[in-house]
Parts: C-alpha cells; structure tokens; sequence
C-alpha cells in the first residue's frame, strides 16, 4: 500500500513544527467528510508553511492564484474546493481569535466557502434530507428550515451559560459530545456544514484548554462524522437509538490521548450484516479495510449524486477510481441496496435509494 507522502513528512519532523503540522493535518483530513482529496500542490505550500518558508497568508495567496492561473484544473472533482477550504481551515486554525456565537459560527462557513459556494455564510432555506451509509440510506432529521437562526443561537446560548465547575473528566466528555451533537444536528447551511462545525467545536475546545489539533481528527473525519450521524438517528420499530457511544470514543481520543478503535464498520446500523455482504474472500485485517475504504466512497457519492440519476461516468469523475473499480463499486451498492437501477433513462442508470 503506497504511503502518503504528507504522512512520512509529518512522521519526521521536528517538535517546535508539529503544532502547525497537526493544523494542516486536520485541515486536510476533514476534507474527507466529503469525499473530497487535496492535490499535490496544496501539499508542497503546506510544507512550505511548516518549514517557515513562506507565512499562512502567502500559502492562502498561492493557492488563489495557483486557480486563477489554471482555471481549467477548475472540474467535477472539486480538488479547487479541497485546496482552498484546506488553507483556510489551517488558517482559522493557527490564529487565536474566536467569539462563542451564532456570527462567529456564520462568519466560519463564509470564509471557507467564499468564491466555491455561492450560498456561504447563508442559511438554508429549504428543508433537507441526506442518505446515509451507515444508516442503510436512511436520514438524519435536520432542523427546520424556518427555525434555523432561532435554534442555533439557542444551542449556543445553553453551552454558553452551561458550568463545568465541579465536573468530571467523564461528564466533561458526555457532555461536549452532547453539544457537538445537537450543534450539528441543525445543518444551518447547504452544504459545509460538518466542516464548519469541526472548526468551530475545535476552536471553542482550545478556549476551554484542550488540544484538538492533532492527527485524531486528520485520520477519523469520516467517522466523526458518521459518528454524528449516528448520535442523531432514532427508528424505534428497529430498536435503533440515537447514541453519543461513537463520539466519545472520538473526543476520549482527541482530548485524553486514549487510543479507542474508531471503526466506521461498527457504527453501520447492520454492521454484521454488512460484513457478511462483501463479496472478498480476504484475511479479517484486509476484509475491514476494504470495507471501510467501501463506505467512504459510498458516502461521498451519495452527498454529491444523491438527489441525481447518474452512470458509471459520475463514479469515475467524482471518485477518480478507474472504470474497472468504479464497476466493482456500482456492482456492491447493488447488492446491498444503497443504490438502484433506473430504466427510461439509458443503459447504466442508477440513483440512491
């Protein structure tokens, strides 16, 4: 398996850069919430950043440019949406400045999705749903479009007013999972919303004295926020409950340096069934890997191609899988009905279930 060249690099630097090295790492991995992957220009400014060659400003004032003079690297795959949201994650990041409010959390969303999202910084106005993997391409209840503004600013006024004095470590965690939760659970805007709650709950948790930037986040955004998800589903007729299990898991990683196994595999709603379903005949190690490399493809498709009628093509555009993998990829989702064939429209269509 080919290593990733950020990771060696991380792995061998020296400790005085490890703290804007963790930055860059989390801003990086949190672009998997949404299945997308930086290139390898992102990558060297970011290294030039660490090494203290070029300031976060210039990195930021690059990768504008690095765009405006290749517009045609501008495409589907949205690697120009993964490098710019990268840079100013790691920037937001680093500095130190940060209002507990719903402006601060407006003002996030605007700053990393300025010039990509034409809606950032605005909040939704129409009611959404998003098919899971994990939960059998099932949804979460999002908030209400019409009460959005009035339900985040209450979710932050009861943290804000909400006293840790006297608290255990423990009740400290359930807590601040709790929170992140029921913050996220609204999905104020469109699209970006995981990503602008990843920063807004780190930032917060460094006014509180944790550390949470370092390699958890940048190695476990998908289970973060499948983690989510699953502390927001309830479906009583199957005996699934909403629970806040997985992202204590996470949080006891993050901020008490503990070293759970976050497996997005057992956080699917069926996850023995699911195993039973894959069609590998693998050593138990791989077989986990490779299906867990499965639900975050799935995943990433169904947040760009859920509400659309797409082919073998899209896989491939959106994925960069080869047409072979992407065939594979199409055959599983069949199997375990997260997608469905669509007849009328041409040989090879599918659509999410």
């Amino acid at each position: 398996m080919t290593k990733d060249p950020f990771e060696e690099y991380i792995r061998h630097i020296e400790a005085d850069k490890k703290e804007k090295s963790y930055a860059w790492q989390t801003a990086i991995g949190l672009q998997q919430v949404d299945g997308l992957k930086p290139s390898q220009y992102l990558i060297s400014t970011a290294i030039k950043n660490i090494e203290g060659e070029i300031s976060i400003d210039t990195a930021e004032q690059w990768i504008s440019q690095y765009y405006e003079e290749n517009p045609s690297l501008t495409s589907e795959n949205r690697t120009e949406e993964a490098d710019k949201v990268s840079v100013r994650i790691a920037k937001l990041l680093s500095e130190p400045a940060f209002s507990f409010n719903a402006n601060q959390y407006l003002a996030i969303h605007t700053y990393l999705f300025k010039d990509i999202y034409s809606h950032a910084g605005q909040i939704r106005t129409y009611n959404i749903t998003k098919k899971e993997w994990v939960l059998e391409g099932e949804t979460v209840v999002y908030g209400m479009a019409s009460e959005l503004r009035n339900t985040l600013e209450y979710d932050l006024s009861q943290e804000k007013n909400f006293s840790y004095r006297g608290l255990s470590l423990e009740e400290i965690m359930m807590h601040l999972a709790t929170f992140i939760a029921r913050l996220w659970q609204i999905h104020v805007f469109e699209e970006g919303n995981t990503r602008t709650t990843a920063v807004f709950f780190i930032k917060y948790l460094k006014t509180l004295g944790f550390n949470a930037t370092n390699a958890i986040f940048a190695e476990n955004a998908w289970y973060f926020r499948n983690a989510l998800v699953r502390a927001n589903y309830n479906n009583l007729a199957k005996g699934i409950y909403e629970t806040n299990e997985y992202l204590l898991l996470f949080l006891r990683n993050l901020l008490l340096g503990e070293n759970n196994l976050l497996s997005n595999r057992q956080l699917h709603i069926n996850s023995d069934q699911f195993l039973k379903k894959q069609d590998i005949e693998q050593n138990p190690d791989e077989k986990t890997r490779h299906s867990e490399k499965t639900q975050k493809h799935i995943t990433a498709l169904s947040q760009v191609l859920a509400n659309r009628i797409f082919s073998r093509i899209d896989v491939v555009n959106t994925l960069h899988l080869s047409a072979s993998a992407s065939s594979e990829l199409i055959k599983k989702m069949l199997e375990i009905k997260v997608i469905e064939k669509v007849a009328g429209q041409g040989k090879g269509k599918y659509r999410f279930r």
